[in-house]
């Protein structure tokens, strides 16, 4: 092994997974640990997983497969972590397993494994982190995890099992981190959770400190004042609690992105009753036209799952007509995938993989064209964009309307004098189904 010890890192999954990454990879680093970007250098692989449906733990195993081919020395961690059996009857090999945001855990095995730098434990490298940490992301943007866990049930979700329930971090914690962060300049905060809605209610919403201030741990509290700090704030993964309710006009007044983010999953009362999710379509539609009134800029986000078991083509008709109405303006669909230790698993009435594909297909046609008609109503606009890649013939930029990687982008023909995490004025000049052509304001 080299004098540095040198671990490599493989990182799959979800925003939230990808901050517990973070996390230990800056452990490691304030350890003394190196990083080898190849399976050669490494001296140890550590692999954050995925567990959340059956697709994704597939990918898992394969990428522990890989690393442990290439490498032999194998810790796996995360959700998919949290079914040991599963992975050390694929691989037993591998010198060790724990579960998701098992920090410890995973510093314990790699200490077990591959000892740090003499004394670094004790006098910690501190002078090789950056003081917002290490992060995947690009340095203009990062995301904030608020919370761990989910207290419901889902008929179709494991993520309880896996990540336990809800455990919110205190605003105070949560506070001085935005601000490292913003500090270190970030320019876009993308707060993530399991639920976070309901950040605070296992905390009982106690007060805490933010720099002298008494603040109570509530998603309110924490909008209002997260929009204190000179970045956009966008918020994901928000139920359609009545908590949501108070978000709305920290929209428009401008202290954070007039975005939300709500997983509706369906629109049939009974399929939402089948996935014990909340079934008042109807008050989801008078809620969101309350929620456009107060802040018309307002963008919405949801995702959907077709062909749930007992999924009838009423019940598909009821959701394709919800669609109609609520147009969203941004929407991902998917086509229902058991995941082993689900109930809905041993639901009776199971949709056969084909008619879950051809109701995708339909959900998505009409989706685009809503999409395709929304977007076309922003030509002639100005907004502010956000740069996230300079070309050498275009710039890649997102408005607030825009999460990164999962939504579109705004491009700007180019060359122009800008860097990534830059803010520009823009004035659209053509929409096509997702994405947004612009020019810059007073070019």
């Amino acid at each position: 092994m080299s004098a540095i010890p040198k671990i490599g890192f493989v990182s799959l999954g979800c925003p939230k997974a990808t901050v517990d990454s973070e996390r230990i990879l800056t452990q490691l680093r304030a350890e003394g640990y190196g990083f080898a970007p190849t399976y050669e250098g490494a001296d140890l692989v550590v692999v954050n997983t995925c567990g959340f449906i059956d697709a994704a733990v597939d990918e898992s195993l394969e990428a522990i497969g890989e690393a442990v081919s290439e490498n032999g020395r194998v810790i796996v961690t995360g959700c998919l972590g949290a079914r040991a059996d599963l992975v050390r009857d694929a691989y037993p090999e591998v010198l060790a397993v724990t579960g998701p945001h098992a920090y410890a855990e995973v510093m314990d095995a790699v200490h077990t494994h591959l000892p740090p730098p003499s004394g670094s434990r004790q006098a910690p490298f501190t002078s090789l982190l950056p003081p917002q940490g290490i992060k995947l992301t690009p340095h203009h943007y990062a995301y904030l995890k608020i919370s761990e866990g989910c207290n419901h049930s889902c008929s179709f979700c494991i993520i309880p099992s896996l990540r336990g329930v809800l455990a919110s971090r205190p605003v105070g914690e949560v506070m001085q981190e935005a601000e490292r962060l913003v500090e270190a300049g970030v320019r876009e905060l993308l707060v993530v959770s399991q639920d976070t809605s309901a950040y605070g209610r296992d905390l009982r919403y106690r007060t805490d400190f933010w720099n002298g201030r008494p603040l109570r741990t509530d998603i309110a509290t924490l909008g209002r004042a997260m929009g204190e700090l000179p970045a956009w704030v966008r918020l994901h993964y928000l139920y359609p609690y009545p908590q949501v309710d108070a978000l709305i006009p920290l929209m428009e007044e401008g202290r954070i992105l007039p975005y939300l983010d709500i997983p509706l999953q369906h629109a049939s009362p009974e399929v939402l009753k089948a996935m014990r999710r909340p079934a008042a379509t109807e008050k989801v539609l008078e809620r969101i036209a309350g929620w456009r009134e107060i802040c018309p800029s307002l963008a919405i986000r949801s995702t959907f799952i077709v062909g749930f078991p007992g999924e009838t083509e009423a019940d598909f008709e009821v959701l394709l007509e919800f669609l109609e109405a609520a147009r969203l303006d941004r929407v991902g669909c998917f086509a229902y995938s058991p995941v082993a230790g689900a109930a809905a698993n041993d639901f009776p009435d199971q949709i056969p993989e084909a008619l879950r594909a051809e109701r995708l297909e339909r959900f998505m046609a009409l989706q685009a064209e809503i999409s395709r008609e929304k977007l076309a109503g922003r030509v002639g606009q100005r907004l502010t964009v956000l740069v996230d890649e300079v070309e050498e013939e275009q710039v890649i930029a997102r408005s607030y309307a825009d999460a990164p990687e999962i939504d579109g982008n705004v491009i700007v023909s180019g060359p122009w004098e800008l860097d990534p995490g830059d803010f520009i004025e823009v004035e659209v000049t053509e929409a096509q189904e997702h994405d947004l052509w612009a020019r810059p304001v007073g070019e």
